[in-house]
């Protein structure tokens, strides 16, 4: 049972780092693009903007950079640890 569990660990972290999180930017586009509202083509208001559907797209935009910004720092942190002496996730045990 351990193999499945490990399996099934790594399967579902690739599914939502792999394709989750290009589906979240996905989500993000399009509610900020609801969000801002379009104009005719004679500067007539089509669609009206949609403030809260833009500042949500702006949230998934940040959150996509922050899964990231903390991906690469998780990736080295060996290396900032070693150069620098910050350990920027002491919460959890190292190797």
């Amino acid at each position: 049972m351990t193999y499945f569990e490990s399996i099934s660990k790594v399967l579902g972290i690739g599914l939502l780092l792999g394709a989750g999180l290009p589906a979240i930017f996905a989500l993000g586009l399009v509610a900020y693009s609801r969000g801002t509202g379009s104009d005719g083509s004679d500067g007539s208001a089509v669609t009206a903007p949609k403030p809260l559907a833009k500042y949500a797209g702006v949230a998934l935009f940040v959150f996509v950079g922050w899964v990231i910004l903390t991906a690469v720092l998780w990736i080295t942190r060996a290396t900032i640890i070693h150069n620098t002496g910050i350990d920027l996730f002491p919460f959890l045990p190292r190797k």
